[in-house]
């Protein structure tokens, strides 16, 4: 696992002190290996999804809405980081293929005997830049489909100067769309928008548990100063969030520009995850309810006619 800067998935360079800090607070919080799994079901947030227009490819092309093998690119998300232990990658629960059935993820839905069809090429703590790499590790694998999840990271840098500019995300989603596309011609796209960070600091800043983690060096260009609402505090929180949104509208442009690509229409970033959807260990990662989410709704993306 690498860990570049303090953002989503990665570890915060602490101490020895802060390290056992983090412990007891986890320990202290009472959190279980289900990490917010309890029940719900499938339609527990259901009517909270916002209906969007159908999704489809560019004219004349065919979307399959039931490919036979999927590669996973993106960072901790996708890896489902959180779900299951503290600082832990938890890829059994990832969203897209994750063998939990509690999880249901998307190539359960999608096929009948996933395995041997799935790959995961996704880390904790990617940003776009690492994604062309990805990208050519799945067209090794030729998949039927491949899903795109990636940009938390970018936006959660060590201070907001530092974010990922929007050009340098752009210039790496189409080098790694063109890897993808010369590599493995027939290989769909699902492209996925970055979920609503400013959202989940909303959810969890209640929570002492959750401030306390903040403070030892997550998403700090997000979730610095967590229970300060100074007027410059609140106006970096909505530079991040408006990066966020700026790294959508390059998610849906970029995937426009190809005849296999199809774009969430915002679904995942619309989403409200609330509390059991997010990870008790840090409140800022899917919970397995929240991977849970993901599954199901990008199964309705994947498998919306044209």
């Amino acid at each position: 696992m690498r860990f570049k800067r303090a953002g989503l998935g990665r570890r915060p360079r602490v101490g020895a002190a802060a390290g056992l800090a983090f412990a007891l607070l986890v320990t202290a919080a009472g959190c279980s290996s289900d990490s917010g799994d309890q029940g719900g079901g499938e339609d527990t947030r259901a009517r909270h999804e916002k209906p969007s227009s159908s999704p489809s490819p560019s004219p004349g092309t065919s979307w399959d809405t039931s490919p036979g093998s999927i590669a996973a690119l993106g960072d901790s998300i996708t890896v489902a980081f959180h779900a299951c232990l503290p600082l832990s990658d938890c890829p059994e629960a990832s969203w897209v293929t994750g063998t939990d059935p509690r999880v249901d993820s998307l190539a359960r839905r999608l096929i009948d005997n996933p395995a041997g069809k799935t790959w995961n090429h996704a880390a904790s703590g990617a940003v776009v830049g690492d994604l062309p790499a990805q990208a050519a590790k799945a067209v090794v694998d030729k998949p039927e489909l491949a899903t795109v999840l990636i940009g938390a990271n970018d936006a959660c840098a060590d201070t907001t100067a530092s974010m990922t500019s929007v050009e340098e995300f752009e210039r790496d989603l189409r080098q790694s769309v063109r890897t993808l596309r010369e590599g493995s011609p027939k290989t769909q796209i699902l492209m996925v928008s970055v979920p609503d960070v400013l959202r989940m600091y909303q959810v969890g800043q209640s929570h002492k548990a959750a401030v306390d983690v903040w403070k030892l060096g997550i998403c700090q260009a997000l979730l610095r100063a967590p229970e300060s609402r100074s007027a410059a505090d609140e106006a970096r929180r909505a530079q991040v969030d408006k990066r966020v949104r700026a790294y959508n509208e390059v998610l849906r442009e970029v995937c426009a520009d190809d005849a296999r690509c199809r774009y969430d229409n915002g679904v995942v970033h619309r989403y409200p995850f609330a509390e059991a959807e997010l990870s008790e260990w840090d409140w800022f990662h899917p919970s397995k309810r929240g991977q849970q989410v993901l599954a199901r709704v990008l199964h309705k993306t994947v498998t919306a006619r044209g």
